[in-house]
């Protein structure tokens, strides 16, 4: 079976799982959540399609490394999660979404939502600090299967994710990104 078809069957699988907590009205542990919604959002996917992209020309061998889900995609795509959670969270959950990162830790630890924020936080400076500790490990098999640009772009899909939510909800919110677009292409800063 395409590498391609089946980490879109782990993303539809992510997606029904949510579905099954939503309907039932089970909240998961943070750990349950986590394990889930780094598939769920779409990371694993990306990144999948923009190696093919970017690689010339693709290589069975890495092709075969990304689809068991090593950290270059699983770090970057929890990173996206959770910079999502932390800013979308509040409005899903009002429109009737599945508990967010906030809610399940919440739920978990009786921790209030401020403090549950903090923890979500903290989640995000640890996958920051093994995405990076593991690409300046020597020991890293990316190094030979990988081309550079393939994990640089892995790492920008983690610094898109925190500036797009950086500020709330800067993707399905559009007043949110005015505030960014307007002073970079309308109103320049003038020397």
């Amino acid at each position: 079976m395409c590498v391609y078809t089946l980490q879109w069957a782990d993303m539809c699988k992510s997606f029904l799982l949510e579905a099954k907590w939503y309907s039932s009205g089970y909240i998961p542990t943070l750990d349950e959540y986590i394990e889930n919604a780094w598939v769920s959002v779409s990371g694993p996917v990306i990144l999948l399609h923009a190696y093919t992209l970017i690689a010339n020309p693709a290589k069975e061998e890495a092709l075969q490394f990304l689809q068991e889900y090593p950290h270059i995609i699983r770090w970057p795509s929890m990173i996206f999660r959770l910079a999502n959670d932390l800013a979308t969270s509040s409005d899903e959950v009002k429109r009737g979404d599945v508990p967010k990162a906030i809610q399940c830790y919440m739920h978990e630890t009786g921790a209030s939502e401020s403090d549950a924020r903090l923890h979500i936080r903290d989640l995000i400076t640890a996958a920051w600090m093994k995405m990076n500790n593991k690409r300046k490990g020597d020991e890293n098999p990316d190094h030979l299967l990988l081309p550079n640009n393939f994990v640089q772009f892995a790492m920008n899909l983690a610094r898109m994710a925190q500036c797009t939510y950086q500020n709330g909800d800067g993707h399905t919110v559009q007043d949110n990104s005015k505030n960014r677009v307007l002073p970079l292409l309308i109103h320049p800063i003038k020397s």
